[in-house]
């Protein structure tokens, strides 16, 4: 069995609610910069994720579980506001399907389910994922991100632009002051635990003003990095999922520390501009690793 921690159902319906509400500042600003296509990838994911988490309940006898509800809300907000349609779909599927049903479905599972979705189709699609990003508000469609532009040319974008959201990037990291604000609500409304953001942004900081000190081309300053690509999103919404992350105290230091340190390293030194999707996802397959180590070094016997 898993934690014990998610098994109250009455724990997950609140912590699905206000997850959802904490996310809506995200949405709305998605919609405004981007129009009604938004809702159109909006809908494919609820819809084609929805039907996979019937397909199982049915399969399983069981209740359809809520746990979706913030998958397919999340899942669409780290896209490009361009993609395909069908791309939506095979990435919302291959999210719930392998990053949560093979597992036993919510409660279960190993990996942020929206994260394996976004990571399959990065892989299965490159071109489509890393080429077509638009600015709010334009038309011009361009490959050229904040932290692309930085890794490239060795060029800051304006930060009254990254916290206003008015670069290109996936849809959902874009209005930072929104998901500061829904961060900020989860943390007070005790659904999310503020060990596990807070630690990761802090690391975050440290890590680019040691890193920007000794390799001042490969990383970037300390507040560029936290206003550029996910890292704001992935810190709040996503290492927070309370499923796939530590359940002990300093567990949760330890994978918001390790998170922050490795976003850092493939940033400045991988052929991927972005780290959040992948810190995250690799510390997810450490989290019962580092519960283990925490209570075992806690319970030592005498």
């Amino acid at each position: 069995p898993g934690p014990p921690h998610l098994r109250d159902n009455i724990e997950i319906k609140r912590y699905m609610s206000f997850a959802i509400l904490a996310l809506l500042p995200s949405v709305i600003a998605c919609i405004v910069y981007y129009g009604a296509y938004v809702i159109a990838i909006l809908l494919v994911s609820y819809v084609v994720g929805g039907i996979i988490e019937v397909l199982f309940a049915v399969l399983r006898k069981k209740e359809i579980e809520e746990g979706f509800l913030v998958t397919g809300l999340i899942f669409p907000l780290v896209l490009p506001p361009t993609v395909p349609l069908w791309v939506v779909a095979v990435g919302v599927a291959f999210g719930v399907f392998f990053g949560k049903e093979v597992f036993g479905g919510t409660g279960r599972n190993i990996f942020n389910p929206a994260l394996v979705g976004r990571l399959f189709i990065t892989i299965a699609f490159p071109s489509i994922m890393s080429s077509t990003w638009q600015a709010p508000f334009t038309d011009t469609i361009t490959s050229a991100t904040p932290l692309s532009i930085f890794k490239t040319a060795g060029e800051l974008t304006p930060y009254s632009d990254l916290l206003l959201g008015l670069t290109p990037g996936s849809m959902g990291e874009l209005f930072r002051i929104g998901i500061i604000a829904g961060g900020i609500f989860l943390m007070f409304s005790k659904v999310s635990n503020w060990r596990i953001p807070l630690s990761y942004i802090a690391s975050v900081f440290v890590f680019a003003l040691l890193g920007n000190f000794a390799f001042p081309g490969k990383i970037a300053p300390p507040v560029f990095q936290l206003l550029t690509g996910g890292l704001l999103f992935g810190a709040m919404f996503m290492a927070t999922d309370p499923v796939t992350s530590p359940f002990t105290r300093a567990g949760k230091y330890i994978f918001g520390i390790m998170c922050g340190l490795l976003t850092v390293i493939i940033r400045a030194f991988s052929g991927y501009t972005e780290g959040v999707m992948f810190s995250i996802i690799l510390m997810n397959a450490l989290t019962p690793l580092i519960d283990h180590f925490v209570l075992s070094a806690k319970y030592k016997p005498a």
